[in-house]
């Protein structure tokens, strides 16, 4: 479980507690990730629960984290990338420096989970990786060009690790948010005509909370989902729709 201090990471961890997983959750936050690891085995006894530090974009940290979380848990059964940054810089003004970072974190530290996870995982393992609308509509929330496009990534990451996975019994599907009440988006939306502009776009006319996206990961990682492979689910309270 990556970008676990906080958001829909720390949602998830709880969320996967409560459904009896043991987890390790991934952060740069790593006294946020322990609290986190805490409290869902405080609140799930049974479950076992842990933090390491780390920073997603940096391979030799990738590696010897999950070689812990390996060590940690026996057998990695199930991965969840939500370790993400967002930027709000506008097309013309964000700088080279700035979108490079931007797709390390949400790029390649997504497909550098992905590729150590699947190194030891059986076959029945599952990956879901957290997109964002912004990946299907170009942004047009809060994050502008750099994040749209590394969340697109995302979601083409994750189908091409969908079809090279599926040889190992390993599925791999996405979730794409729409807004969500969460600390990354905290400031932009600590605007009110910016959150009012946002909760008009959905049908239903608010904000999602991090709660309801993990309880998709959560589906999507079950046995119920057993036969989706691939796929996208969006999340976002009716703003993408056909």
């Amino acid at each position: 479980m990556t970008g676990s201090a906080s958001g829909i990471g720390a949602a998830t961890v709880m969320a996967l507690a409560a459904a009896g997983y043991h987890t390790v959750g991934l952060d740069l936050n790593a006294d946020g990730a322990q609290r986190v690891a805490m409290q869902a085995e405080l609140e799930h006894p049974g479950t076992r629960h842990d933090a390491v530090l780390c920073d997603v974009a940096d391979e030799a940290q990738v590696v010897a984290a999950f070689r812990k979380a390996h060590a940690f848990l026996g057998s990695l059964d199930a991965l969840v990338t939500s370790a993400g940054v967002v930027d709000t810089t506008p097309f013309m003004d964000i700088s080279v420096e700035q979108f490079r970072r931007i797709h390390d974190v949400n790029v390649v530290g997504t497909w550098l989970c992905m590729r150590e996870a699947a190194r030891v995982m059986k076959p029945g393992a599952t990956i879901c990786a957290v997109a964002s609308i912004a990946g299907l509509r170009g942004g047009g929330l809060s994050g502008t060009a750099a994040y749209a496009s590394s969340k697109g990534g995302v979601i083409a990451l994750a189908k091409n690790a969908a079809r090279v996975l599926a040889a190992q019994g390993i599925r791999v599907n996405t979730v794409s948010p729409g807004a969500t009440d969460t600390p990354m988006i905290a400031q932009p939306l600590s605007n009110p005509a910016h959150r009012q502009r946002i909760e008009n776009l959905a049908a239903q006319q608010r904000i999602g909370r991090a709660e309801e996206i993990a309880s998709g990961i959560v589906y999507l990682l079950s046995a119920q989902a057993s036969f989706t492979h691939g796929a996208n689910l969006v999340i976002d309270g009716g703003i993408v729709m056909p």
